[in-house]
């Protein structure tokens, strides 16, 4: 035997191996194997399609996308066990439709972090989910078993969904990449939902490089998902492995928010290191535009309203993805803590609140990037997550360090919606220019 089939036979047997420890796959697909036979059959004949893209290549998915075959989707619950799914999620017809073989499912922390106060990257089904590079340190969430899978050669690809900082978060804590797309550029139909305004799906793997090559298969209209209607008009020709530029900074105007994004303590071990990375992008031909504010940034991170709109929105979203299931256990309320109770306690969505983040958007980020002609704006670890989340704005991730026995830290280029081609050629030759990234030590 060889290629797919040898290579899922190689991850399923490091699962085997790694995965009692770091508890980062649910569950393995059964079909994955004849799956890969299909498609060395299918490249032995060089049939259309078969030699390009994502065919035969092993994909792990995050517990939340939902798949239509022999395999679970519960968002890491005992809730939904065993709840049957209408279809596979958009993002997972994408995946089929070019011939990827969908490994297994990917750890998370239970209902995307929404469960009570348990650590990032617990699930009842998968138990606590750890950090390659330090057993001890976080994995952070919600998307965690999909960066530790990656980070830790359980898989090539994985697949991560983000509300706010779950793919950014996980990225940074597992020295990996990862993209948070613009809001709609990726179907989000058969995602367990948390807010449609702010929920998207994004690739996670070790390059960025990778990480293009998916998001080009999985960038799409789909008619199920209206948000994608708009965003796919910005789908570039070509797709996005064109913008995979190792000159890729020259010429961009990067933006530095010293306070509150920067403000590390003295002798910080960040301070040099982000100081030196700030003058990588500098001998890439970048300009950077330093001690800028976001004007309403403290009320973002204190008052904004984005935590009471999600959970009115959680409650109507994921009432309407329980009915559309065929079969579910209807065990929701078994498995009940306070932040089901806090969203069930809520009367529809507050329409001034959500003017009121949309105003947060256009009078704090989006008015500076426009004054200042900003390509992206640089922040260190994923402190940005919810500037970017309100406003449904990309953000690419990129490792950029470890500090205190190897924990792992990163980089985030951010921008306003449909600058993936900017952030992609940014990060692509930061990457390029640190290659930073080392492989995890598994460290207690």
């Amino acid at each position: 035997m060889e290629g797919s089939w040898q290579l899922v036979e190689f991850y399923l047997g490091e699962i085997r191996k790694l995965n009692p420890i770091l508890r980062g796959v649910i569950e393995v697909n059964p079909d994955s194997l004849p799956q890969a036979d299909k498609a060395d059959y299918e490249r032995k004949a060089k049939l259309a399609g078969s030699l390009m893209g994502l065919h035969g290549i092993p994909v792990l998915l995050k517990d939340n996308i939902a798949t239509k075959d022999k395999m679970n989707t519960t968002a890491g619950s005992f809730a939904l066990l065993k709840s049957v799914v209408p279809r596979d999620a958009g993002v997972v017809r994408r995946l089929r439709k070019t011939g990827a073989i969908i490994l297994g499912k990917a750890s998370m922390s239970e209902w995307a972090g929404s469960r009570g106060n348990c650590p990032p990257g617990w699930c009842a089904r998968a138990g606590q989910g750890r950090n390659p590079y330090v057993l001890s340190a976080t994995p952070c969430g919600s998307s965690s078993g999909s960066a530790i899978s990656v980070a830790s050669n359980l898989a090539a690809v994985t697949r991560g969904t983000e509300t706010d900082g779950s793919i950014l978060c996980p990225s940074h804590f597992n020295s990996v990449v990862g993209i948070k797309p613009t809001l709609g550029l990726t179907s989000r139909d058969g995602v367990v939902p948390f807010s449609p305004r702010q929920d998207s799906v994004g690739p996670i793997c070790r390059t960025v490089s990778d990480v293009v090559e998916v998001l080009d298969v999985i960038v799409s209209f789909d008619h199920r998902d209206e948000a994608t209607r708009t965003a796919s008009k910005y789908i570039p020709k070509g797709g996005y492995k064109q913008f995979f530029k190792a000159n890729g900074l020259k010429g961009k105007r990067l933006g530095i928010v010293r306070n509150p994004f920067f403000m590390f303590d003295n002798g910080s071990v960040f301070s040099q290191v982000f100081e030196d990375h700030f003058h990588t992008l500098r001998q890439g031909g970048a300009i950077l535009v330093d001690n800028l504010e976001i004007a309403n940034i403290d009320v973002i991170f204190g008052s904004s309203g984005e935590e009471e709109a999600l959970e009115a929105e959680f409650k109507i979203f994921l009432n309407a993805y329980l009915k559309e299931l065929v079969a579910s256990p209807e065990k929701i309320k078994e498995y009940g803590n306070e932040i089901f109770l806090q969203a069930e306690a809520t009367n529809g969505i507050n329409k001034k609140t959500l003017l009121k983040l949309a105003r947060l958007s256009q009078n704090g980020f989006v008015k500076l990037m426009k004054e200042q002609k900003l390509d992206a704006l640089v922040t260190p670890g994923s402190d940005i997550s919810s500037v970017l989340a309100i406003g449904g704005f990309p953000g690419i991730y990129v490792p950029a360090g470890y500090y205190s026995k190897g924990i792992p830290f990163g980089i985030c280029f951010g921008g306003l919606k449909d600058s993936e081609p900017k952030l992609i050629e940014i990060a692509c030759s930061f990457e390029q220019a640190t290659k930073i990234r080392k492989p995890p030590s598994f460290k207690p």
